[in-house]
């Protein structure tokens, strides 16, 4: 898959590829159909895993050439070592977990970066829906509230905060919407949020005294 394909299929992806560096090790957390991976590893020559575990999507993966895993991803990194992978991607998969934190931490032990973007809850639209009394449905909130498999809802100061807290320093952080960098009041008008991460030197004091 080339740069255009990806970003006909998914332009928040094309503008999150360009984060990863050629030829890494990268760990796609919640890789759906596998298409970031198969990008990767096509046109960045990049290796690695993704995990899944949606049944469906599972055979998109190994038709793309992609290694995936079906695993909870909650449960599912216990299985790689400390600093195993260049770069961990988490990408519109957060906002699903039950336990946050714990993931967050994970990400952290495991990838020296970190790549994570969820919904912007506190995007223009999504005020406006809770300020008529019914709760957010968007492009980026696609179900309603009886049906949504999102857990967690979330602005980009509230992410800042929580990486923070996990041992992750921002090195970046763009709102998005349809696949394109918002950069006047990002907060209010971006739909995505996504963060670059690395791990900062207290996390790893912490691991080891």
């Amino acid at each position: 898959m080339n740069f255009n394909e990806l970003k006909q299929l998914r332009a928040d992806l094309a503008f999150i590829a360009h984060w990863v560096r050629p030829d890494t090790q990268v760990l796609d957390l919640g890789c759906g159909d596998g298409v970031m991976l198969d990008y990767l590893q096509t046109d960045k020559q990049c290796h690695g895993y993704g995990i899944e575990i949606d049944d469906a999507k599972i055979p998109a993966c190994i038709e793309r050439g992609v290694s995936v895993i079906q695993q909870d991803m909650e449960t599912g990194l216990a299985m790689f070592s400390d600093n195993a992978f260049d770069t961990v991607l988490c990408l519109s998969a957060l906002q699903m977990m039950t336990h946050v934190e714990p993931v967050l931490r994970d990400i952290a032990r495991v990838g020296r970066e970190a790549i994570v973007s969820f919904p912007n809850f506190a995007y223009w639209p999504h005020r406006l829906a809770l300020m008529k009394g019914r709760m957010p449905v968007s492009k980026t909130l696609p179900y309603e509230w009886y049906d949504t498999p999102n857990l967690r809802c979330a602005t980009i100061k509230d992410f800042e905060q929580l990486a923070n807290q996990v041992g992750l320093d921002v090195l970046e952080c763009v709102a998005l919407h349809d696949g394109q960098p918002v950069s006047v009041l990002p907060n209010w008008r971006g739909s995505l949020a996504v963060f670059r991460l690395k791990k900062n030197s207290r996390a790893d004091a912490r691991r080891n005294p």
